[in-house]
């Protein structure tokens, strides 16, 4: 796991490196946009945003969610327990099905919040049993809500 790789760095699945899918200019902005919002939050919440960060949801697997939130400490260089929140922005080559399946590892890995965002379509959801469209998202624990003109400006 300490390989590096000249282009995007794949994920690790049952012993498999699965290669994730490139993202566009609408999803870096967007990722963009998240993690400045809980970065600007840190000191006052003492929550620790990072992107695109290698976590370790068990030994045969590697996820990298697009942005996670960790509470009220910050994580070890390689995280190996669950964040507050997991975040993923669908890029034009995602396939729907892979996605969904990399949403659900994260709530039996123990994320309390697992949010998908659509920067293409300007939709929010969040991911319990299933997907469930929103217009805002809400962080109870840190009494905080982002809404879709704090995501997409």
């Amino acid at each position: 796991m300490r390989t590096s790789f000249p282009d995007v760095d794949p994920e690790y699945r049952k012993g498999e490196l699965v290669e994730r899918t490139r993202p566009d200019y609408l999803h870096g902005r967007t990722q963009l946009l998240l993690g400045i919002f809980f970065e600007a939050l840190r000191r006052k919440l003492s929550v620790y945003a990072c992107a695109e960060t290698r976590m370790k949801l068990r030994e045969d697997l590697y996820l990298i969610p697009d942005i996670a939130v960790f509470w009220p400490s910050a994580p070890p260089l390689l995280p190996d327990s669950p964040p507050l929140v997991a975040i993923e922005v669908l890029s034009p080559d995602d396939r729907l099905s892979a996605v969904r399946e990399k949403l659900q590892e994260y709530r039996a890995w123990g994320v309390t919040h697992v949010w998908l965002v659509d920067p293409h379509s300007r939709r929010l959801y969040t991911c319990d049993t299933g997907l469930t469209e929103v217009t805002s998202f809400t962080v109870p624990e840190l009494s905080v809500s982002l809404g879709l003109a704090e995501i997409f400006d």
